[in-house]
């Protein structure tokens, strides 16, 4: 069974290996152009691309696919029976999708037909689900509106982020591309139609990453937090500086006074602080900030022009006192 495997971030990377490992008749792999990175600009290639590199894999690299006649011309030349797609990042041309006798496959990383779309793995953490998953499907015109292959759920952890569950979800979708593909070549494999009842994942926009403690809840911050680590960071300002939270907690009033025993004295006063709040700030203690429900304690910190560290490290070179305010 001879494959073109299109995909672009490590996500993609790990089905590619794996698909590798198994020894599938890898015929091209087609990944998204060189990008460049940090303080030099330097030209980097995707995961995807290092991999074929190292495995003296054919790469295509084309710019669009789109109104791509000398790219589709390339692919129909190789004859694949089956292009495997993982997070390429692009949607694929109906003539390209006909090529290959066993159609086109993808690896998408949620329950369909839940979450359709380019950011499926950071929605689930930010809704604070409990549950997600992998689908395997055929793929069509529409994103990612295909008929479902197999399915595999997961429980997301409560202070999971969506790092770690992309690194989970990464592996999982390996492990079921592989399976899939067997399935398709004994001329077993499922075939079930997505219902309507679908929910879309658009990309992320740098402006969700503010987080406002005046509306949000201590629960929506938190998630804010985890769902946007590492991609960009939940973000906030104090005394004009910005920092970004990158591992919160949530506390109950109650919680806050099983730490702190001075709290029940004035806790009839907490209604009455304003969001934002810093209520306390020590550098063996940490950072506990108001919220509009309840409190976030601070656990991961990064200020302006620094590095990410834990609390205690931050506090003990940066003031931050009790009753500042984080807007």
């Amino acid at each position: 069974m001879k494959i073109v495997f299109m995909g672009t971030p490590d996500f993609a990377e790990k089905s590619l290996e794996e698909i590798y490992n198994e020894g599938f008749e890898i015929e091209a792999v087609v990944t998204n152009m060189d990008k460049p990175k940090g303080r030099g600009m330097k030209m980097i290639p995707s995961p995807v691309k290092q991999f074929a590199l190292e495995k003296n894999l054919k790469i295509f690299q084309p710019q669009k696919v789109r109104n791509n006649p000398e790219f589709i011309e390339e692919i129909k030349e190789i004859n694949p029976d089956i292009i495997c797609v993982v997070a390429y990042g692009k949607i694929l041309p109906k003539e390209l999708l006909d090529i290959p006798r066993l159609g086109c496959i993808n690896v998408h990383g949620s329950l369909l037909p839940k979450y359709r779309g380019a950011a499926p793995i950071q929605w689930a953490v930010l809704n604070g689900d409990k549950t997600t998953g992998i689908t395997t499907m055929y793929m069509n015109e529409g994103m990612d509106t295909g008929d479902m292959i197999l399915k595999q759920e997961v429980e997301i952890g409560e202070n999971e982020t969506t790092g770690e569950l992309w690194e989970r979800l990464s592996k999982i979708g390996a492990e079921l591309l592989v399976k899939t593909l067997r399935l398709i070549e004994k001329g077993e494999a499922p075939r079930e139609k997505q219902g309507e009842d679908y929910t879309l994942a658009p990309m992320l926009e740098k402006e969700m990453a503010k987080i406002d403690w005046i509306n949000q809840k201590a629960m929506e911050i938190k998630n804010l937090v985890r769902g946007l680590n590492p991609i960009m960071g939940a973000y906030s300002f104090i005394n004009g500086k910005k920092v970004k939270l990158w591992k919160v907690d949530n506390l109950s009033l109650g919680q806050l006074e099983n730490e702190f025993p001075e709290v029940k004295e004035y806790s009839f006063k907490m209604k009455d602080v304003e969001p934002g709040t810093v209520l306390f700030s020590d550098d063996k203690k940490g950072l506990y900030i108001m919220a509009k429900d309840g409190i976030i304690k601070v656990l991961e910190i990064q200020g302006e022009n620094a590095r990410k560290m834990n609390i205690q490290d931050f506090l003990r070179g940066n003031k931050i006192n009790a009753g500042e305010i984080f807007e």
